[in-house]
């Protein structure tokens, strides 16, 4: 299923880059809301940053918005269902540094100096570095602060560009376990507010 997603992705951006006729380059910077959905523990949101560079191909109304950025995104873990089924009081944080590499499709609507935007796609997000404590109550789950150096995940969102300004708003989905335990799932999720400037 991951790599049908990509497949079409790739290959829409292919033939939308085929009939371009304009391209757009630009940087970014905003936040990020950020938690880990875990299936064996109760969790808070966490705020992050994201800044990177972002591109634009396409023609008078769809494009397809390749990016790369650095971010910052984690979880801060309240409590836990421990072996026993009962749920533990224990405070535990991790935060990531990742680099995020969407690819998104879009549409939009209005004239070049001002325009609304709809967009989505497949993201990756590659773990640049991890800083993780937990309360030794965790102990109790097995292998629960293991995780992989990857995810992936898929968003959505819109956006309003005004002359050289655009302003987007985004969900985030994870679609993979970024914990390398067997037995439990953590997909981490965000919302995200970034201010751009478009450069070309």
């Amino acid at each position: 299923m991951k790599k049908l997603i990509f497949s079409i992705v790739i290959l829409t951006a292919g033939w939308l880059t085929s009939h371009a006729q304009t391209f757009n380059l630009g940087v970014k910077a905003g936040v990020n809301l950020a938690k880990i959905n875990a299936d064996f523990a109760s969790e808070e949101n966490r705020l992050g940053y994201q800044i990177g560079a972002w591109a634009r191909i396409g023609g008078a109304s769809f494009y397809v918005q390749p990016e790369a950025y650095i971010g910052s995104k984690g979880n801060k873990f309240i409590s836990f269902t421990n072996n026993n089924n009962t749920e533990i009081a224990a405070e535990g944080k991790v935060k990531f540094t990742t680099l995020d590499i969407p690819v998104l499709l879009g549409t939009k609507f209005g004239s070049n100096k001002l325009n609304f935007r709809v967009m989505a796609g497949p993201v990756i997000s590659f773990v640049l570095d991890e800083n993780s404590s937990f309360n030794s109550a965790y102990q109790q789950a097995t292998d629960f602060d293991n995780y992989k150096n990857q995810a992936l995940g898929i968003q959505a969102g819109a956006g309003i560009d005004v002359g050289s300004i655009s302003v987007d708003l985004r969900y985030e989905a994870g679609l993979s376990n970024i914990s390398k335990s067997e037995k439990y799932t953590q997909k981490p999720n965000l919302f995200q507010l970034s201010l751009g400037f478009k450069i070309l």
